[in-house]
């Protein structure tokens, strides 16, 4: 099952007595938390109904005990519950002595006045736990991992018509090249960007280039496409504006081996029948960046992108060997590359 029809059916009244929330993209678990405590808690209920914990400084029989626990003046209580390790094969350095029994126990028969919701922060859960298999057996289990390269596209879309506002050729692009792929940085640039526009606006490249500031990795991220598709000009004028911020040329060096090392990486991937999924679960990027990496390596030979790398590698010790002048280093650079 996956969140939307989990959300569905909570619509209709099938409601779980476990939820396990799990996975990097806390954006949208967020979301979900919140979609449940607006379906099932009314306002004025939620100052008795909501309970937040973590297992990090409580035990889980706690979390039992407060489920068991017939809620005060309301009808149903939620109880969010915070987690890194209990479920994960994270090693668990605190002090806090749980005993899993107590939640295999409950889970034989959970309170219907009680919504336990545990979220995990972490890409995998350990199915050897007992926990594990028993919170999948009795309760709902929900993945939120980074959105494919295509359905970023469509959520940034989506978000900025619930908005109010539309976009034009290429800004949905624009506002992830500009603003980079979190969803929680990417929904604040929305709303900025439409409050702009106006009710029934429209956002084009240009409005997102004015507003929406890029960080320096983002910055290198523009460099390397320009340099992709032969646009040395802006390509220079990224770097020299990245120097006017006093970004310091090594890291800017090594911001640049990093992108062209994902470039080879996904191409060398990519003809082996990986998925952009796949290529970004192995390599440690989001698989919107390898979708952009994928078609920036198309432009590029392996011989090529090998000789790069081995280019930067040399200008990385000479630079901090003073071998050579840092600044004039990855000009002379980007313009053999260029060239």
């Amino acid at each position: 099952m996956d969140a939307k029809a989990a959300a569905k059916a909570v619509k209709q009244g099938d409601v779980s007595s476990v939820y396990l929330l799990y996975g990097s993209e806390k954006f949208q678990m967020k979301e979900f938390a919140e979609f449940l405590e607006a379906q099932l808690i009314p306002k004025e209920d939620r100052d008795f109904a909501l309970v937040h914990m973590d297992l990090g400084e409580v035990p889980i029989q706690t979390v039992v005990e407060e489920a068991e626990t017939v809620p005060f003046m309301v009808q149903k209580k939620l109880i969010f519950v915070r987690d890194t390790a209990f479920f994960t094969a994270a090693k668990d350095n605190g002090k806090v002595d749980h005993r899993p029994e107590a939640l295999l126990d409950y889970l034989t028969d959970p309170a219907d006045y009680s919504v336990i919701v545990f979220m995990v922060g972490q890409e995998k859960l350990d199915e050897r736990k007992k926990v594990v298999k028993a919170v999948k057996k009795s309760g709902v289990a929900l993945s939120f991992m980074p959105l494919g390269g295509e359905e970023l596209l469509r959520w940034v879309d989506k978000q900025v018509k619930k908005s109010g506002c539309t976009l034009r050729a290429g800004a949905a692009e624009a506002i992830v090249r500009n603003a980079g792929t979190g969803l929680q940085a990417l929904s604040g640039e929305i709303e900025k960007l439409c409050l702009y526009a106006g009710a029934d606006g429209a956002i084009d490249v240009a409005t997102v280039d004015m507003l929406v500031a890029r960080s320096t990795e983002q910055n290198v991220f523009a460099l390397v496409e320009d340099i992709a598709n032969l646009r040395l000009d802006k390509a220079l004028g990224i770097y020299y504006e990245l120097l006017k911020q006093r970004e310091e040329p090594i890291k800017i060096a090594a911001l640049i081996t990093r992108q062209f090392r994902i470039i080879l990486q996904v191409k060398t991937l990519s003809t082996q029948s990986y998925s952009q999924q796949q290529i970004a679960s192995q390599i440690g990027v989001h698989p919107y960046a390898v979708k952009i990496a994928g078609e920036q390596a198309r432009k590029f030979q392996t011989a090529r992108l090998e000789g790069i790398l081995n280019h930067l590698a040399n200008l990385d010790y000479q630079m901090k060997t003073g071998a050579v002048d840092k600044v004039l280093g990855i000009e002379l650079f980007l313009l053999r590359l260029g060239a």
